[in-house]
């Protein structure tokens, strides 16, 4: 990566660190919305995103379990605290993933089926959904700086080529996260769409 041109003057030194880190947090909220993206194996990450009403507080499962895929079609979680286990099998049937968990009072197991040409077209459907509104999420940050960088410059803070130099710049850093986006995106979609 070339070297920031905006970091090298004071006053976009800190619009910079602020516009990398909220695109950065932009891709990483990505990342995690994939994970927990269901595909033809089990993965631990399916359930990343269900929260179980926990003494009055939405916890993430594994927070309040040892989450575990034995097996390819297999998710297991076993909660330390066994008090818990009907309210994570109700937030796991609420979370509509298309899972159905049994309990056999100690642990839950969750079938993991096999998908459907139809149902994996829906996933990658979903998948483009998501990076869609990553891809705002990322363009929202643009904007922010870009509004920034035109106050600044009206405020006679930077010069007019300076304001051209960092336009541009926050341009290549927006392409630069969307790319890395639709390329995390396209590896899971060949990921569901493999049988």
């Amino acid at each position: 990566m070339a070297p920031s041109f905006m970091a090298g003057i004071p006053a976009l030194k800190d619009l910079n660190l602020d516009l990398r880190r909220r695109m950065d947090q932009a891709v990483a909220t990505f990342q995690a919305s994939l994970a927990s993206t269901r595909t033809g194996r089990a993965s631990v990450h399916m359930v990343d995103q269900v929260k179980v009403d926990y003494y009055g507080t939405p916890t993430p499962i594994s927070q309040m379990a040892q989450v575990s895929a034995p097996e390819a079609q297999l998710i297991l979680i076993s909660p330390w605290d066994p008090t818990v286990l009907k309210d994570m099998e109700k937030a796991i049937q609420a979370a509509d993933l298309g899972l159905n968990p049994m309990s056999d009072g100690k642990v839950l197991r969750i079938p993991v089926p096999p998908m459907t040409e139809e149902r994996r077209r829906d996933v990658c459907k979903h998948i483009n959904k998501v990076l869609e509104e990553h891809r705002t999420a990322v363009r929202n940050v643009r904007r922010d700086g870009n509004d920034a960088l035109k106050k600044l410059a009206k405020d006679k803070k930077i010069g007019e080529d300076e304001e051209k130099r960092a336009l541009e710049e926050v341009q290549k850093m927006t392409d630069e996260e969307i790319r890395r986006m639709e390329e995390l995106s396209r590896k899971k979609e060949a990921e569901v769409m493999q049988v």
